[in-house]
């Protein structure tokens, strides 16, 4: 009796074991890409670039899906590397923002010279509903001149 259990409790174990794997098999299914690697980036910065050396008036260009504008508004913040507000302002969707794709946008801060080295360009997306689990944001690591 005891060795019908214990093969009942391997053949569980590999079932369990099996389960397991194929679940893990479906999230990189797709060219061996997890699904993180699969999703495309929600905002894409074409300048300033990480790790840039900036000074204002910095301009500010690039894409992010329109999910991430509410009444085609996109807040820009600029901070340093101590976490204080150098400049915030709503960059405006140059064209529909009330779509899926990529909703280009642009413009400048302008701020005072920073007592730090480095900062961080932060997008987010505008949430009017005001609730963390709606909140995204995307960080750009710069340096100062």
């Amino acid at each position: 009796m005891k060795s019908w259990i214990k093969t009942i409790v391997i053949l569980v174990a590999v079932v369990v074991g099996v389960a397991g794997y194929l679940l893990l098999a479906n999230r990189t299914q797709d060219n061996g890409q997890t699904p993180s690697e699969q999703t495309q980036a929600e905002v894409v910065i074409e300048t300033p670039q990480r790790g840039d050396l900036v000074k204002s008036p910095l301009a500010v260009k690039g894409k992010a899906k329109g999910i991430w504008f509410f009444e085609a508004n996109l807040p820009v913040t600029l901070k340093d590397q101590n976490g204080k507000i150098l400049a915030q302002k709503g960059f405006q969707a140059k064209g529909e923002w009330m779509t899926e794709d990529y909703v280009e946008f642009e413009d400048t801060l302008t701020f005072a010279a920073p007592t730090t080295e480095f900062g961080v360009l932060v997008i987010e997306n505008d949430n009017p509903s005001g609730l963390k689990e709606f909140e995204k944001s995307f960080a750009v690591p710069v340096r100062f001149k």
